[in-house]
């Protein structure tokens, strides 16, 4: 990478502090903690109703968009890397690069979901396959919600190129006020004005429509680049290279994502088929499931951040020691989050919801979620260490191999247990992850770092923004 008289230098490092990895780790768990916060809070508003049917028809509708964004995660997660790289090789050229190229993919995509809504919505309730009475309340979510695809996908890009700059605060302002805007306007539509799953869907859209329009004033106000039109080049943004290198990491993410589709696909599927309660406490299970794996999302993007830094400057030792730090916050907080878990279920599961029959069966079945945090960890921390290396094909095999383990446990382990086994694959399915991609981590420094160029240099932290 060449660099750009034009930016501030990005002075060397060759260590972060403890201190200093979570100054800029806990806004980002709280940033990335909110983004499951829509569906959480859709299925909360539901839940005080008194029909199961209306938490079903929101939680069919919520793992479809999770999942189909999921699909598209990679929008954030690489433009995270490439930025962060680029901020750290203090390339200006690269850095607008990195939002210009998935920007125009998540345009792309999102205006696909919308024109292609019919057979989305088809293909997602027959594969699920729900009662009638849940089928159509999650149609009713689903013709709402679809319209809010380009600016989910839009977000994911904003969020990702403000995280690679290490403009978390930012990040976390978006998110809060999204969440903020949805409790608000889900509580209204459902509560003064009665409308029910439509209410919790427009709640969605609206808030996700206000997370752009604030995002693109956000990047307009913090980096001039972005205004930069003589950086505009086609020849640039397709460059044979750099576009070759950002599709080959957006495909082994895609695929990674399809994979996570294809497992949280399965389980509501299968979770379904037993009957309505099981469905809904299964999905107040799930969103808690989200909750926790976003928790260590937040360490994850940490990771990502200063892996791709580490990675511009060229500073092995700075590598490593990242790596310790994820390690080693990812325990504490895997323990820390497992008491938690144990010490407030009963008013974790009543926030969700009121009905008595859904609330037992949630206690039944919550003892699985404490295996979560323990068995995940490893796998989602170092799901942001290979991707600010923006070395994608491991994340990629780790969640093929995974995915298989879920299908075949689930194969076995269904039709005896029945929804403890459903759990026990899910489970199974997280260890798989965590062990898999942490097989390739001895590999990792040699072939990012084959040079071995270690900058004695120390310096001051710039991360505090």
């Amino acid at each position: 990478m060449g660099t750009s008289s034009s930016l501030p230098p990005v002075p060397l490092q060759t260590e972060v502090t403890s201190n200093q990895y979570m100054k800029l780790a806990i806004p980002l768990m709280i940033s990335t903690m909110t983004t499951p916060l829509l569906s959480s809070v859709d299925t909360a508003v539901v839940g005080q109703l008194t029909d199961p049917s209306y938490i079903g028809g929101v939680a069919v509708g919520s793992i479809v968009f999770n999942t189909l964004f999921w699909v598209l995660g990679f929008l954030r997660v690489s433009t995270s890397g490439f930025t962060a790289q680029a901020h750290g090789a203090n390339n200006e050229k690269e850095l607008y690069q990195a939002f210009i190229r998935p920007f125009m993919i998540a345009v792309f995509f999102g205006l696909a979901f919308i024109i292609f809504q019919e057979p989305i919505r088809w293909l997602s309730l027959t594969v699920i396959h729900p009662t009638t009475e849940v089928a159509e309340q999650a149609e009713l979510y689903f013709n709402i919600r679809i319209w809010s695809s380009p600016f989910t996908l839009v977000n994911f890009v904003i969020l990702g190129w403000l995280i690679g700059k290490s403009y978390v605060k930012s990040a976390l302002f978006i998110q809060i006020g999204m969440n903020t805007i949805n409790i608000l306007l889900d509580l209204l539509f459902v509560h003064v004005f009665n409308w029910g799953v439509q209410g919790v869907a427009f709640a969605s859209l609206l808030a996700e429509l206000s997370a752009v329009l604030s995002g693109i004033i956000l990047l307009l106000l913090l980096n001039k680049t972005l205004l930069n039109w003589s950086l505009f080049s086609w020849s640039d943004i397709s460059n044979t290279s750099s576009f070759k290198k950002m599709l080959e990491v957006n495909r082994d993410l895609f695929i990674r994502s399809v994979c996570l589709l294809t497992v949280y696909t399965m389980f509501t599927s299968l979770g379904a088929r037993m009957d309505d309660t099981t469905l809904a406490a299964n999905a107040i299970l799930f969103q808690i499931h989200f909750l926790l794996a976003y928790c260590f999302g937040g360490l994850s993007n940490a990771s990502s951040i200063l892996i791709g830094r580490s990675i511009g400057m060229k500073q092995p030792k700075l590598f490593h020691n990242i790596l310790k730090l994820s390690a080693k916050w990812g325990i504490i907080f895997s323990v820390a989050l497992t008491l938690s878990l144990v010490a407030g279920a009963e008013v974790i599961i009543s926030f969700y919801t009121s009905i008595p029959q859904v609330q037992r069966l949630s206690e039944i079945y919550f003892f699985w979620l404490l295996l979560f945090p323990i068995f995940t960890f490893w796998g989602i921390q170092l799901n942001g260490v290979f991707s600010g290396a923006t070395e994608a094909a491991p994340i990629r095999n780790s969640l093929i191999v995974s995915m298989l383990v879920f299908i075949t446990s689930a194969a076995i382990l269904v039709p005896i247990f029945q929804n403890h086994g459903l759990w026990a694959s899910f489970i199974l399915f997280s260890l798989a992850r965590s062990i898999s991609l942490g097989m390739y981590v001895p590999k990792l420094s040699a072939r990012v770092f084959p040079e071995k160029t270690i900058e004695t240099k120390y310096f001051k932290d710039t991360m505090d923004r």
